[in-house]
């Protein structure tokens, strides 16, 4: 599988015979480029704010997923789990999808908003993960330290960083963003890749340390 990051909460994950794109955003809200010619089987948004829920930007006619519940198309297999945008069950921001992504023998989840810690019932529902795709930014979502803290529940073999502070970012509040640096050192650990994309099959996660990958937005 293939893995590039398109920025702010958007990922393709690619594999032999489909690919799905996580939260496409709105370029003019967010102030990062859409990838030009960008299709997908399947798109998955986590909650409906523009800067996660522009599936009309992605061609091939995907099957769009924006509610909790099991889905599978084309190979792929998708449990979408309920929680929230914020620490207070949603009164402040709403509801958030997080969605536990099964392809090719790997197991990814994408948090989308995530607002909050795990509770032992939500952490059972996500299972066993391979690459977890995580907020680390703070003020919309989970911040740097509350992020390890899921992480660390979670027990990923990879861990790839997303909505986090950028130069270019025009959302209100976007200063107040924590910077990807912010998390690389509140995990503590030595083992850190920045790659442009992330190609990874099940094999190659049996005997490989826990870390941490930077993904280039491409």
């Amino acid at each position: 599988m293939e893995i590039r990051y398109l920025g702010h909460s958007a990922f393709l994950l690619k594999g032999k015979t489909a690919s799905l794109i996580t939260d496409p955003f709105d370029p003019d809200k967010v102030g990062l480029p859409w990838p030009k010619s960008t299709s997908a089987s399947i798109v998955t948004i986590s909650h409906h704010h523009t800067d996660h829920n522009r599936s009309d930007l992605v061609e091939g006619n995907p099957l769009v997923i924006d509610l909790p519940g099991e889905y599978e198309k084309s190979g792929i297999r998708i449990n979408g789990i309920e929680s929230f945008h914020d620490a207070a069950n949603g009164a402040e921001r709403g509801t958030n999808t997080i969605f536990h992504i099964e392809y090719e023998g790997l197991t990814i989840v994408h948090c989308g908003d995530l607002g909050h810690q795990l509770d032992d019932d939500t952490l059972e529902q996500i299972g066993t993960v391979d690459i977890l795709l995580i907020p680390v930014g703070g003020h919309y979502t989970i911040g740097p330290e509350e992020a390890v803290k899921v992480a660390r529940a979670i027990d990923p073999r990879i861990i790839i960083p997303m909505h986090y502070g950028h130069p270019d970012l025009k959302l209100s509040k976007a200063t107040e963003l924590s910077s990807v640096q912010d998390f690389i050192s509140a995990t503590g650990t030595p083992v850190v890749e920045k790659l442009t994309k992330l190609v990874v099959k099940r094999e190659d996660l049996v005997e490989e340390q826990a870390k941490v990958v930077i993904l280039e937005a491409n």
